[in-house]
């Protein structure tokens, strides 16, 4: 049994081709795959709603009971992409000195043509805008159909936190995981509810606070993920996970999410939903000291590329 015409037009009006979607009914297999190898899989807010287009289409499909998640290329997800930081806000009006607002475009470092000066985006935008976004996330965290997350290469920020929001994650010992944005946008980024829940809050704490990356081999012994494995076998143990779950009935499935769901909001998410779109507004608003890393006046003056590497240069701190 194939996909029908009327799945693949389906499956082709929803994205541009940075997102895939293969199904296999026999099995009872989704494959979503997020193909932008060249940005190391992180998506700006089109990509991530062409995700969560796909993770719907197949949420309904009743022949579908497990969805797979993996990245082209080797990567998972390198997470939401940093060339756009802050821009998922939109443009705020830029105000002259007597305190209007003007129609001043932006310029390169962040003022405007007219010499107005750029405001930061206000709080009821960030608020409006993050509540949004996270969505996507508590989506996917209560999603109806059983997910297993193939983890290679990266895994950082909104792809860690896929990852461990997955039922099934597995991980290769040399993939690098963590929440290094929390460098520039401040620690309280992402749901802090999962990451105490599912890391522990030494361990989230330390991610958090430092915005260090760790290999798949580091967590290993801790049992976060499902399995950890060398990297040549993600892709296969993966799918052996996908086709061993799809073996249960699927209303079975379906039952079985609904009440882990329920469990984990008793147990460990109470207010998360509202909580972490909250904490991210009110965190990423940061005013930068004199000598802080400010990745957005990096970015502008030096181009990503170096504002990354500027950006690693001032969190280096040799161990004694």
């Amino acid at each position: 049994m194939t996909p029908t015409e009327a799945q693949r037009e389906r499956t082709a009006a929803l994205t541009d081709g940075r997102v895939l979607l293969e199904r296999n009914p026999e099995a009872g297999v989704a494959r979503i795959t997020l193909n932008c190898p060249e940005r190391r899989n992180s998506y700006d807010a089109a990509m991530r709603g062409q995700l969560a287009a796909l993770l719907d289409d197949a949420a309904g499909d009743d022949d579908v009971k497990v969805v797979l998640l993996r990245g082209a290329g080797g990567y998972f997800s390198a997470g939401a992409d940093m060339r756009n930081a802050y821009a998922w806000y939109g443009e705020a009006p830029a105000r002259n000195e007597a305190g209007t607002s003007t129609n001043g475009a932006a310029t390169s470092n962040g003022g405007a043509s007219n010499g107005a000066r750029q405001r930061r985006p206000s709080q009821r935008r960030r608020l409006t805008v993050d509540r949004r976004s996270f969505g996507f996330y508590h989506e996917f965290l209560g999603f109806p159909k059983a997910t297993v997350a193939e983890v290679r290469g990266l895994a950082l920020g909104g792809g860690f936190e896929l990852a461990l929001m997955a039922d099934i994650a597995v991980v290769g010992r040399d993939a690098k995981l963590g929440m290094p944005a929390t460098r520039f946008l401040g620690p309280a980024l992402g749901s802090l509810h999962m990451f105490f829940h599912r890391l522990g809050p030494v361990l989230a704490r330390r991610l958090l606070l430092t915005g260090d990356t760790l290999p798949g081999a580091d967590l290993a012994h801790l049992g976060i993920f499902t399995e950890v494995v060398d990297d040549a076998d993600v892709a296969r143990r993966a799918e052996w996970w996908a086709r061993k779950v799809s073996r249960m009935p699927a209303d079975g499935l379906v039952m079985a999410k609904e009440a882990f769901r329920l469990v984990e909001q008793l147990q460990a998410y109470q207010g998360e939903e509202v909580l972490s779109y909250l904490f991210h507004a009110y965190g990423t608003n940061l005013s930068f000291e004199q000598g802080e890393f400010n990745f957005v006046r990096t970015r502008a003056q030096h181009g990503v590329k170096r504002a990354f590497e500027l950006r690693d240069e001032h969190f280096e701190v040799p161990e004694p």
